[in-house]
């Protein structure tokens, strides 16, 4: 591996012996291959591949929206494959948050309502002070009463980072936040995500293909035919465009 992690940290996610089939027989695809991996408290990592690879398929598995064929998959402690499904929804609701591509608000609420929708539905009190301060962060303060309609596309993303994070969860999971934003946009939500780390102490693992999304992190792991291939710590755009062109150019599985 060309990077590590602090050993004295805490994991917040952990995925062992991993691995999904869709499909049988001559149609089966193998999306993982037997992947291990930790996600540590406090740190920002992307998972990167090329299409194909898995990534999106580990991220599911991980956050509890899909189940793995085999392995095994804990996250803030606890085992998911031990979870009925109605403990699995209140771990999704309570300890994990969603950040997606499309931003997924509800058009008919306001920012507000919208931030505030994951406790709403788990029947929680917000925590004012820290609702006040994600507010703020990201900036939405005079947005607060606009349904997404009346919002930039970067404003509404900064709306679900806020979903988000309004529940202090273990960990957030961001897929591909930045692919429906523009560059300025996509830097002010990536600004906003790093600074939870490092103020906040919020645990993100996100799914990119964008080498300047990825750069913000403090570790990226790359994939390639559903398996873990190499991971930098603190890498710059440069080195993950190179490792990036070199899993590109390697032969797929099977092949010499």
């Amino acid at each position: 591996m060309t990077g590590t992690t602090t050993p004295t940290s805490t994991v917040a996610a952990r995925a062992v012996d991993l691995h999904k089939t869709y499909g049988s027989g001559d149609s089966e695809v193998r999306a993982l291959d037997g992947v291990t991996v930790d996600f540590h408290q406090g740190e920002f990592t992307a998972i990167m591949g090329p299409s194909g690879s898995g990534k999106s398929t580990l991220m599911h598995c991980l956050a509890a929206l899909d189940t793995p064929t085999s392995g095994s998959v804990v996250v803030d402690g606890v085992e998911l494959g031990s979870l009925n499904d109605k403990a699995l929804t209140r771990l999704r609701r309570e300890r994990i948050g969603f950040v997606f591509q499309a931003f997924n608000l509800i058009p008919t609420l306001t920012a507000k309502e919208n931030i505030l929708l994951p406790l709403d539905l788990a029947g929680h009190k917000p925590d004012r002070a820290w609702f006040d301060t994600v507010v703020d962060t990201v900036g939405l303060r005079d947005r607060l009463g606009h349904r997404p309609s009346e919002m930039s596309g970067g404003q509404q993303q900064r709306v679900a980072c806020a979903r988000a994070l309004v529940s202090q969860p273990s960990i957030v999971f961001a897929d591909e936040p930045t692919g429906n934003l523009d560059s300025t946009s996509g830097a002010e939500v990536l600004g906003f995500l790093r600074r939870s780390v490092e103020e906040f102490g919020q645990t993100i693992v996100m799914v990119t293909h964008d080498a300047v999304a990825a750069s913000y992190c403090d570790r990226v792991v790359f994939l390639r035919d559903g398996r873990i291939v190499d991971e930098l710590a603190h890498p710059s755009r440069e080195q993950i465009l190179e490792h990036m062109a070199s899993l590109q150019t390697a032969p797929a599985r099977g092949e010499r």
